[in-house]
């Protein structure tokens, strides 16, 4: 018998956090956005959680974007 394949492709961590670095698309995943451009325009404005950029392209720390949810939904119980 060969190794078991996990059926989620991204493997998690503890906490339920990816052991990868996440992509703008990833964000539009976990959060229903309607597109990248979401993504982009938070980072504009620097409303969004923070990112950081490899060569050309945007990545997000998992640690990261799950203590802004944290700080989003606790910021306002009643949104």
């Amino acid at each position: 018998m060969g190794a078991e394949v996990p059926t989620n492709p991204v493997a998690t961590l503890r906490g339920g956090l990816p052991d990868r670095y996440l992509t703008p698309e990833d964000l539009v995943t976990m959060f229903s956005l309607p597109s990248v451009e979401t993504v982009y325009a938070w980072r504009r404005k620097r409303i969004g959680p923070p990112g950081f950029r490899v060569g050309r392209y945007l990545r997000f720390n998992p640690a990261a974007v799950k203590e802004w949810e944290t700080e989003q939904t606790t910021l306002d119980p009643t949104a």
